[in-house]
């Protein structure tokens, strides 16, 4: 894929790596960027999981509004506004609605909307450089991106208040106690780890990875007796799959089931 100016894209296997590239600037992120993301996931052409990461020392530094200078007069708050409701959210809920497992690689600064970006993936994989970062509160303003609605449901009211209220680092071994990762590796190694653990879930079941990935979604905001509704309605999709009946199968057959996500 080409034709971006802030991303790259690559194909490993059944694996779409998304690469943010804006290492002189810590991959700060222009509203374009996630623009740019959004276009490139909004095509998977055959991918089965999706892996982010951000080239050079860190994944994210946070937007990069800076790139985008102000019209004489214009207003600032409302040019943060259309930022956001325009590019950074939209690409945030392309993200969140993907109906394939996605993966991030995180290494130095994943802050503010990186901080969130981050955290939207199924699997946050930190090397042992990353830290986590709500700064908002030291120039006066608040979490974007989702992550007032995402750090509570992952880490619970008072971390995320930590986190928003007092804007300090939250280092890779912190955010894995919270629960807020699911690995911290070495720095050397993050990215062969993030990349063998999308391609694991990339040869999984990915119709029934999307469907759990929604049904995870929805439990958060749903009550019990929607989540065992949504739970029926999906494994009588899933039942109709080729993946189901290879999983099955395979079972019988004492085999590892080779899964073509159909």
């Amino acid at each position: 894929m080409s034709g971006f100016e802030s991303i790259r894209t690559r194909r490993e296997g059944d694996v779409l790596v998304v690469t943010l590239n804006r290492p002189e600037r810590l991959n700060a992120a222009p509203p374009a960027m996630f623009d740019e993301i959004r276009d490139a996931i909004s095509s998977l052409d055959g991918a089965r999981a999706v892996l982010i990461a951000g080239e050079g020392r860190a994944f994210c530094s946070g937007a990069d509004l800076a790139s985008n200078a102000l019209a004489p007069g214009a207003d600032p708050g409302q040019a943060t506004y259309e930022a956001l409701t325009k590019h950074y959210s939209p690409g945030m809920l392309a993200v969140a609605e993907l109906d394939v497992p996605v993966v991030s690689a995180v290494r130095g600064a994943a802050a503010g909307i990186g901080c969130s970006l981050a955290l939207a993936a199924d699997f946050t994989v930190a090397s042992e450089t990353a830290y986590f970062l709500q700064a908002f509160v030291n120039i006066g303003l608040v979490p974007d991106g989702g992550a007032s609605w995402m750090l509570p449901r992952l880490i619970g009211r008072a971390r995320a208040a930590e986190m928003m209220m007092l804007g300090e680092r939250v280092p890779a071994a912190k955010a894995f106690d919270w629960g807020m990762v699911h690995k911290v590796v070495a720095d050397d190694v993050l990215d062969a780890e993030a990349l063998e653990l999308a391609q694991r879930l990339a040869a999984g079941p990915t119709r029934a990875l999307g469907a759990m990935r929604r049904n995870l979604h929805a439990a958060l905001d749903g009550s019990y007796v929607d989540a065992l509704q949504r739970e029926a309605d999906a494994q009588r999709d899933m039942r109709g799959t080729e993946d189901s009946a290879e999983g099955g199968l395979a079972f019988l057959e004492k085999r590892k089931p080779a899964f073509k996500g159909r």
